[in-house]
């Protein structure tokens, strides 16, 4: 009886909680609803933008009120004793106040009821402030920025090494100062949201690169054992050396190598690799071919395996005792569409000689002969069997065929007359049927050495010629006719001639030219000559070292020699001279 008495006391108590629930939850319902109903055109309370209140205030009240209060202020930037002004007209920076009322309205109205309940509650509750909506010029802010941090910022220097008289000079670097611009251009745009006139002190970030006493040794060690040492890149007919201050640079001074240095010179060897595939052209017209451009395949540096090719001969040239490492470019190819042999039927199909020549400190006359030479040979056909002769090929040099006057060797002198300049011309074309393993019917050597000849290049590979006495002739002996191609770059002083046709498996080489019986220049040479006016001198020729020079040439094939020749050149020593004038002076 007294459990039962028990149980009925526990069941009014349990009755009474719900009505007590629904007693406190009614009159919460029927205000939330009245509160709901009251803001449903307007923003929810206790909602500030830039420091103004727009809460209770529906969205046309507090785009008007925005636009009455709001003052547009400039921001000033700060750095020790400086003071830097950014005006918001020099950023074009705009506004928004219809979208800033949009936004604070939209704010309790997300479409997510459990999340709108809560923040329309804790709106009666909790102050909530934002920024202005606004839009500006990022660019011109940049520039502007950009302008501040050139009177801000301090440069730091990175540590460096330079050989001074066969030794490593180390600057150990110094530190500098950058601006944080992710963090400035973030506190730039909260305060021009905020309208409110405000200093922005200026933050930075210390970049400090130094390098230890230690390692400073041990950096200038390093580059000491570089000396001498040679990394070449090769890919092509192109060739990118490194060596000197050049290499030292990929060295990196806290130890290993940089990074950052090498992916430079990836990126820039990179630019003059790359390519895409290239469809040929030739367009054959009276005899010659006008208009040719090979096939070319697409090209691609493999960057991954450049790297670590690099970074593995630096390793070699540093630990081991070698002088020199050769690389070639890693690439990836695509062939082209057309391929060269498609668009003719001469046999003309691929590159199989080429030869190279410099003319360095050409005077311009000079100069213009060379290119007007080698343009009148660009695009001569050579049937199979037959024999090229120089003389022929290029027909006429005077004045009457467009040559300038330039100096040539003529009498046992130099002289300046009609086409000085075209030897170089032939000195090419023989380095190219050299190259491409030609059988050479005919060369003559210079009277004597010069100079033009022996840019990157070592004497006893040059061919003189003189209509009609002296002819430079190159037989074709390939399976096809053999296309000319010369290229000259006044920029850098280069001449190139390309031999184009079909290659049948022959393999040209030649020894390295021997320099013997070197003899000394005469002495200077001094004649007096009345054109000139008394005490003027003039040279008129140079002075150069007599010797002879001999180098063989071999052409094999199938693992048989087909072609082989002994190249020999005897260079007179040559005087200068000099006029000296006697002319009474007037």
């Amino acid at each position: 009886m007294l459990s039962y008495a028990k149980l009925m006391v526990k069941g009014k108590l349990l009755k009474k909680i719900p009505l007590a629930f629904a007693s406190f939850l009614l009159p919460f319902l029927i205000a939330f609803t009245f509160y709901n109903l009251y803001y449903s055109d307007r923003i929810y309370p206790n909602t500030f933008i830039a420091g103004i209140s727009i809460g209770t205030l529906n969205k046309n009240k507090a785009v008007k009120l925005l636009q009455e209060r709001i003052k547009v202020q400039k921001v000033v930037l700060s750095f020790q004793d400086q003071n830097f002004e950014i005006t918001p007209k020099e950023i074009n920076l705009v506004y928004d106040f219809e979208k800033s009322a949009s936004s604070a309205y939209e704010l309790d109205r997300t479409g997510n009821i459990t999340a709108d309940f809560k923040s329309r509650i804790l709106a009666v509750l909790n102050k909530r402030e934002f920024g202005l909506n606004l839009s500006l010029d990022e660019k011109k802010l940049s520039e502007t920025l950009s302008a501040v941090a050139g009177s801000v910022e301090t440069e730091p220097t990175p540590p460096s090494v330079k050989i001074v008289d066969g030794k490593a000079v180390v600057n150990k670097g110094k530190k500098g100062d950058t601006i944080d611009m992710t963090t400035l251009k973030k506190l730039v745009g909260e305060l021009f949201s905020s309208a409110s006139a405000a200093t922005i002190k200026i933050p930075l970030i210390s970049i400090d690169p130094t390098i230890t006493d230690e390692e400073a040794k041990i950096f200038a060690e390093r580059a000491e054992n570089l000396l001498g040492r040679n990394l070449v890149i090769n890919f092509e007919f192109q060739s990118f050396p490194q060596k000197g201050d050049d290499l030292n640079l990929l060295l990196d001074p806290k130890g290993g190598y940089s990074q950052e240095k090498i992916t430079n010179l990836i990126s820039y060897i990179k630019n003059l690799v790359n390519r895409s595939p290239q469809n040929p052209t030739f367009v054959f017209q009276d005899g010659k071919v006008k208009e040719f451009a090979p096939a070319k395949e697409g090209v691609k540096t493999n960057e991954e395996d450049f790297m670590a090719k690099i970074l593995i001969s630096l390793e070699k040239l540093e630990k081991e005792n070698v002088k020199e490492i050769a690389i070639e470019v890693p690439v990836e190819k695509t062939s082209s569409e057309i391929q060269t042999g498609d668009v003719n039927d001469l046999g003309i199909k691929e590159l199989i000689g080429r030869g190279v020549s410099r003319f360095r400190g050409s005077i311009p006359s000079r100069i213009y002969n060379v290119n007007l030479a080698a343009g009148r040979l660009n695009g001569i056909l050579v049937k199979p069997g037959d024999t090229l002769s120089f003389n022929d090929a290029l027909g006429d040099v005077s004045k009457f065929t467009g040559y300038k006057e330039a100096y040539i060797i003529k009498d046992g002198r130099t002289i300046l007359g009609d086409g000085g300049g075209v030897c170089q011309v032939s000195t090419t074309l023989f380095r190219s049927a050299l190259n491409a393993g030609l059988p050479i019917i005919e060369r003559r050597a210079h009277a004597y050495r010069v100079g033009y000849y022996e840019q990157d290049s070592p004497p006893g590979l040059d061919a003189t010629v003189y209509s009609p006495t002296t002819d430079l002739k190159i037989k074709n002996d390939t399976p096809g006719h053999i296309l000319i191609q010369t290229q000259v770059n006044t920029k850098t002083a280069t001449l190139v001639f390309e031999l184009y046709g079909t290659a049948d498996g022959r393999v040209a080489s030649t020894t390295k030219p021997s320099v013997t019986d070197s003899v000394a220049p005469p002495p200077d040479l001094y004649q007096d000559d009345p054109t000139l006016p008394a005490g003027q001198v003039k040279q008129v020729d140079y002075k150069a070292w007599g010797a002879k020079v001999v180098f063989s040439y071999k052409v094999e094939k199938d693992g048989q020699i087909v072609y082989q020749k002994t190249f020999s050149s005897n260079y007179r020593p040559w005087q200068a001279v000099y006029l000296r004038g006697t002319a009474p002076v007037q």
